[in-house]
């Protein structure tokens, strides 16, 4: 029993040994930074992402002159490419939360959603963000689903 164990001691260092050098391969593979396009020419974009976290299972349905953009599941982002100029962007829940961006020509803006504490539901807020916050998060989130994108259709 005691050679047995003395194996099995040698065999999980071993493993032990190897396992990490795969686990560090595999760590930078996922830790692929997502580039973001530049906007078309006069155009600007914004870049919306919200990484998981506190209310995951909340959407963060963004909305633009009240038609929505696009709902945001946690660990998603999407890009809009957008006319420069001022730009109102909504979320809501049980309250709602408001962010105005002023959109440049050739500009691409970072926006990140969180979900904060709430009363019955959690409450979306959309902050100004940027390319550094946005790429050192990027390897997390993927692009939404073509059916989060848009308005809604009616049933």
């Amino acid at each position: 029993m005691k050679k047995f164990a003395i194996a099995l001691l040698g065999a999980t260092m071993v493993l032990g040994a190897v396992s990490p050098s795969v686990a560090a391969k595999t760590e930078k593979a996922e830790k692929v930074k997502i580039d973001i396009a530049a906007p078309p020419a006069g155009k600007g974009q914004v870049v919306f992402y919200r990484t998981g976290g506190q209310g995951f299972a909340l959407g963060c349905q963004v909305n633009e002159h009240g038609e929505r953009v696009s709902a945001l599941g946690a660990g998603k982002y999407f890009v809009q490419v957008t006319e420069p100029g001022e730009h109102t962007y909504m979320v809501s829940s049980e309250a709602k939360d408001v962010l105005t961006l002023e959109v440049e020509p050739d500009e691409t803006e970072y926006v990140r959603c969180k979900i904060k504490m709430g009363i019955m539901v959690g409450r979306p807020n959309l902050e100004p963000s940027s390319q550094v916050d946005f790429d050192s998060l990027s390897h997390k989130l993927k692009m939404v689903d073509a059916d989060d994108m848009g308005p809604k259709e009616k049933k």
